[in-house]
């Protein structure tokens, strides 16, 4: 197939679009494979529909290689499937509602799973039929508050979802290994770096949970790596082991103290530090215990306070927190919800009025190193005043625990930590690109899907689901492998085999690059052309670097004596081939 520049549908650009964050966001535009529509919403133009659908072809010859089937649902759904799994609540303002003229409720579909479980279960009922995968590759629908960076965060983007139905928990470890194994051979064809790393199941339920993650310092994913064992998790995912229960017998009863004009963690060490100093070490602010209040936004619209206690010398990560509460959404604790609740002293709030039983009322929940044992100066509910020697479970008792402190740099591995080795974190980000769940028996359990197993007896389906976005594999690819010319795509991904540029005005070069786009056009190799005639050559060499074909073939100055310059795009290698062979050349590094 040939693309030829002069009648293709696109528009390089020299400017970067004045919305664009990301370098894929602006590349993409630039070099004229998609368009804004809305925010969040994109058109793909030539260019970059033959990229999305070279993604898409990869990911069905994996899926096909497992056994899995194609279907399409369509994309507007009832409500009552999802009234039945009470996602329709769950999801909140993060789904688009409309009416049809009969004022019945639809949604625009965000996933489906209800709709794959109502279709195995009206279709088969016997353990026979399974175990069973099926997948689409469809369009999503999402209402993000916060579009951005282009393909990677849209209201509208391009999902393979897939899922398996087995009679037991062993079928289903099969199915997600196999599930997990084509995804790997899926993001190897890629050709981008990528992470596994442990996540979290979130609203989709369900136990175990991995993410591949696409290396990129653009991400909005933080994942962690040991230094020591193989251990990788999503920061989300992160469980911090907590300290053994610690002997208190020694430490002497809680006392209030005075603690003047000390509102922050900082301003309290340096008070301790000054009229209470340690015998052994100073005060630090590990030493303290931070209790901060949020607010929590249910998908039914009910608004409840918690509190969360944690080491002074930690944040919470917002990202983190509502990762452990998906789907309920988490707001900052304003004023109004102070003046509700008058025992809280700003700057000096402590157990003593938190937890469901005490006197906010306010639910409190604290990280896992406040353990059982542990020893901590903070707030006495009076302004001016802290608590020192305060005792986990001597003197206090939260109503749970949460992950939701920061996960920094060199923290120990929990899994090291166990085991006891040394290993520390390294973090970096990422952006997700795939997920899998060992879903369970969450939508079967809600929706009826059962069979017969081999003794007659109904049983409930146990189910997994993975998906990879082809819309955002577009962007991520995109950001991993441009250099600050722009796109290079890896060869089985990229909107063609090799650009052939013809520069300058003479017929006789012309004619040569035709001979040669043609003869590649006969060997099957796709070919862009830039065969615009009046157009200089420092503008076609551009747009060549700009669009990111991997191999560049220029038919130029070089045909007097003989010869074309191929060019490897993502190396920058340069070398100068024969005329008369430079066909059996190209098609070589194509297809090797």
């Amino acid at each position: 197939m040939i693309m030829r520049m002069s009648s293709l549908f696109v528009r390089t650009l020299r400017d970067d679009p004045a919305d664009a964050e990301v370098p894929s966001h602006r590349l993409l535009v630039r070099a004229g494979y998609i368009r804004r529509a809305a925010p969040g919403i994109y058109s793909w133009l030539p260019l970059g529909l033959k990229v999305l659908r070279r993604i898409e072809d990869v990911i069905r010859e994996e899926m096909d290689g497992i056994g899995a089937q194609e279907v399409l649902f369509p994309a507007l759904l009832p409500r009552e499937p999802y009234e039945a799994t009470n996602r329709w609540t769950e999801y909140g303002d993060g789904i688009f509602r409309l009416k049809d003229r009969k004022d019945a409720d639809y949604l625009l579909g965000p996933t489906h799973e209800e709709m794959f479980t109502l279709l195995v279960k009206d279709l088969y009922s016997s353990y026979k039929d399974l175990p069973l995968a099926l997948y689409q590759i469809q369009t999503k629908y999402r209402d993000e508050a916060r579009p951005r960076a282009g393909l990677l965060r849209g209201r509208e983007f391009v999902m393979k979802d897939s899922y398996s139905f087995d009679v037991d928990d062993a079928g289903l470890e099969a199915s997600y290994q196999r599930h997990r194994d084509a995804y790997i051979r899926i993001f190897d064809r890629l050709g981008f770096e990528y992470v596994i790393v442990k996540a979290t199941s979130g609203a989709m339920g369900g136990s175990r949970s991995e993410e591949f993650l696409a290396k990129a310092e653009v991400g909005e994913d933080t994942y962690v790596r040991c230094t020591t064992c193989d251990y990788a998790a999503n920061v989300e995912a992160v469980e911090v082991p907590a300290p053994a229960p610690m002997a208190y017998d020694d430490v002497p009863a809680a006392h209030a103290e005075q603690t003047p004009d000390t509102p922050t963690i900082q301003t309290l060490v340096d008070h301790l530090n000054a009229t209470f100093p340690r015998a052994d070490r100073p005060w630090t602010a590990g030493d303290t215990l931070k209790n901060v209040l949020v607010t929590l936004k249910h998908p039914d619209g009910t608004r409840e306070p918690i509190a969360i206690g944690l080491p002074g010398d930690r944040e919470v990560d917002q990202k983190r927190l509502e990762g452990q509460l998906e789907p309920i959404e988490v707001e900052p604790f304003d004023e109004a919800e102070f003046v509700k609740h008058p025992s809280l002293v700003k700057g000096y709030i402590g157990p003593g009025v938190l937890g469901e039983k005490n006197e906010s009322g306010i639910r409190y929940l604290v990280d896992p190193r406040v353990a059982q044992g542990t020893r901590w100066v903070t707030g006495a509910d009076v302004d001016g005043s802290h608590v020192l020697d305060l005792v986990a479970g001597r003197d206090f008792t939260p109503d749970g625990t949460i992950e939701a402190a920061e996960v920094r740099e060199g923290d120990p591995c929990p899994v090291c930590r166990t085991e006891g080795r040394d290993g520390t974190l390294h973090a970096a980000r990422g952006i997700e690109m795939g997920h899998i769940f060992q879903l369970g028996r969450k939508y079967a359990d809600a929706l009826g899907l059962q069979v017969l197993d081999e003794n007659g007896k109904l049983v409930t389906v146990t189910m997994g689901s993975y998906g990879i976005g082809p819309s955002r594999a577009v962007a991520a690819i995109a950001e991993n492998t441009h250099d600050e010319l722009g796109l290079a795509w890896p060869r089985e991904v990229a909107p063609a085999d090799v650009h052939v540029v013809a520069t300058g005005k003479d017929e006789h070069v012309h004619a040569a690059a035709d001979r040669i786009v043609h003869e590649l056009d006969r060997q099957g190799i796709e070919v862009l052309y830039d065969d615009r005639a009046k157009v200089s050559p420092g503008v076609k060499f551009k747009d060549a670097e700009l669009i990111g074909v991997p191999t560049i073939v220029v038919v130029g100055r070089g045909l007097a004596e003989g010869t074309v310059e191929v060019k490897d795009r993502r190396t920058g290698e340069r070398e100068e081939v024969p005329a008369d062979q430079v066909v059996d050349h190209v098609v070589r590094l194509v297809r090797a």
